[in-house]
């Protein structure tokens, strides 16, 4: 391990010394993933991820029933052999439904995460880099999206453009995405702010650099980290999203099948048929906290201030 030393000015005046450690050949992100990898907790979280991801690519692996093929004299049927969830009200296997439904429920989730990951960074690394009037007008605007609750919002947005149809994953994704960049353009704008401070950045500029090259080439990669890191944790929050609003019939709409459209027609039959909730349900609670799990253990990775 070698040690260095950097003097820096302190509040008031004073001067000031920190000792910084590193690791010979080691970054940040090499520290981070050995961490992650050394993680029990975040190797079952991968095996669950894959495995949904497995289940939403080729759900036919997982089984082989048509999930909308129906009978009415099979609705809300119990558990039994060969049909492990049972039917809903449709006569329609839980089973089938529940695992194709995994599908739409994380393209929902991924593609609103990419989709305000992709917002907030773009714009906080306009408001960082530029500053002024440039960073004061858009630090209001991400107040004002922060001050309004994402379901909120998309509950008002949803009931205003009406129902949907085969497109409305790239709709609830795409309303999603506009309601939820702030909190990741807040990160990028603290993030740049700090970047572009540093000594390559200040003699990429003395070098004749124009900001697009210095911004894209210079600042933007070092300054991600924390954005891909916030991606990770909103993703379980963008599932557990489409399932609320789906539940509330403003989300996904048939002939789509999702997690949320499943829980929505079973919640009348809650008495008679609790299986057709059950299952879903439980899918849906294992996929959330897996992916808040895996999160929450990268950013802990990605923090010094944690180890």
């Amino acid at each position: 391990m070698t040690e260095t030393k950097t003097t820096i000015a302190m509040p008031g005046g004073l001067p000031g010394e920190f000792v910084e450690n590193t690791r010979a050949g080691r970054s940040l992100t090499g520290e981070a993933a050995t961490l992650l990898l050394r993680s029990p907790m975040v190797w079952v979280a991968l095996a669950v991820l894959l495995m949904l991801v497995v289940m939403a690519v080729a759900p036919s692996l997982f089984t082989s029933l048509d999930p909308r093929q129906c009978q009415l004299l099979n609705a809300r049927k119990p558990p039994s052999y060969g049909h492990w969830f049972g039917f809903d009200i449709q006569g329609c296997d839980v089973f089938a439904r529940t695992i194709y439904g995994a599908r739409a429920s994380l393209v929902v989730a991924l593609l609103a995460t990419i989709g305000s990951t992709f917002i907030g960074g773009a714009v906080g690394l306009l408001a960082g880099f530029y500053g002024g009037v440039t960073d004061s007008v858009v630090s209001r605007i991400t107040d004002v999206v922060l001050g309004l609750p994402t379901l909120l919002g998309a509950i008002v947005i949803l009931a205003t453009l009406g129902s949907g149809d085969g497109s409305s994953i790239i709709r609830l994704a795409l309303v999603l995405s506009v309601l939820g960049w702030a909190t990741e353009s807040r990160l990028m704008r603290a993030s740049v702010l700090q970047t572009k401070q540093a000594e390559y950045v200040r003699a990429a500029r003395i070098a004749g650099a124009g900001d697009l090259w210095i911004a894209v080439r210079h600042i933007l990669p070092n300054s991600v980290t924390p954005l891909l890191v916030m991606a990770t944790l909103s993703l379980g929050g963008y599932v557990g999203a489409e399932a609320t609003l789906s539940y509330l019939g403003l989300g996904l709409q048939a002939p789509i099948i999702s997690w949320g459209t499943a829980i929505s027609d079973a919640q009348p039959y809650l008495a008679s048929a609790p299986h057709m909730l059950l299952f879903p349900s439980l899918l849906l609670t294992v996929t959330v906290l897996t992916l808040v799990l895996f999160g929450e253990a990268v950013r802990r990775a990605f923090d010094p201030r944690s180890r």
